[in-house]
């Protein structure tokens, strides 16, 4: 049934809670002028939602691995090697935005800082790496909050993989590098805050991070610059932005997240251009 209350009412664009449209100042979270036009072309319900935010990243990372395949499979397993199982090839990588003194240097392609974040180059590979996000993006988005971490992310990723150009990686990819600036961030979160719930947080996330440390020690062809730089990055930045206990989102982590998905758009978009070149005109 529409009612003239019901049909006077909408949800804030920022905490998504009930309010009126004469509202000036949202009530919940104060946000200025909840009912102009304009803030409908802001997409921001999916940075007031973590389940929303993380299984958008997801859903992109798993998008662009099923387009690296269908560019050019590369290994699929047939002489079983789980760290090749369905692999797309390098080619299909490099033109869709694999990263590294190679596309940088030769190809003068300074976006693949960022497009390399979202591109794997195994099934196994993307399978660690969004269960690694699934677990720890929950612990970033309630301390930090939504824009703050895909900020985070989206900029420690980049950052990690500027210290692994300047090391000399020729060619690389993945969302390990901005994973890993979530865990820096947390571990920065967890000294700051201290106590016995941030000693704890620090507990567990260094826990992920000496993992992590091993695990790149272990196995070949780890970015270990890249993952020591993503964590690095991400401590640096959630230093410089701060967190929820000490300083509520504000216009500027607002602006800044909304710029980096909108930069995130725009490299993807970019990085399919070429896919659909390559797959054409091959």
């Amino acid at each position: 049934m529409n009612s003239p209350q019901r049909k006077n009412s909408l949800l804030c664009p920022n905490c998504r809670r009930l309010i009126s449209r004469s509202d000036t100042t949202c009530p919940y979270c104060g946000l200025k002028h909840p009912a102009a036009a304009w803030r409908n072309l802001i997409p921001s319900a999916a940075f007031s939602d973590p389940k929303q935010l993380i299984s958008l990243i997801i859903y992109t990372n798993v998008g662009m691995y099923i387009l690296s395949l269908l560019l050019n499979p590369g290994r699929t397993g047939l002489a079983f090697n789980p760290f090749d199982f369905l692999s797309p090839g390098n080619r299909s990588l490099l033109i869709l935005g694999s990263t590294g003194t190679v596309a940088i240097f030769e190809l003068h392609r300074w976006w693949s800082l960022l497009s390399a974040n979202y591109l794997h180059g195994s099934l196994l590979h993307i399978i660690f790496n969004m269960i690694a996000l699934k677990q720890i993006g929950p612990l970033v988005y309630r301390e930090y909050g939504g824009y703050r971490m895909f900020s985070i992310y989206t900029i420690g990723g980049i950052l990690g993989f500027v210290l692994s150009f300047l090391a000399g990686v020729r060619f690389t990819i993945g969302a390990s590098a901005a994973v890993c600036s979530l865990i820096g961030a947390m571990l920065y979160y967890g000294k700051s805050r201290g106590g016995v719930y941030g000693g704890n947080i620090y507990s567990q996330i260094g826990g992920w991070a000496v993992s992590i440390f091993v695990f790149g020690l272990l196995v070949p062809g780890i970015n270990n610059w890249g993952h020591g730089g993503g964590m690095a990055a991400g401590a640096l930045l959630g230093a410089l932005l701060g967190y929820r206990e000490r300083k509520k989102e504000n216009s500027v982590h607002k602006l800044l997240g909304l710029g980096c998905a909108l930069l995130t758009l725009l490299v993807l978009f970019w990085s399919c251009v070429n896919g659909a070149l390559f797959l054409f005109l091959a």
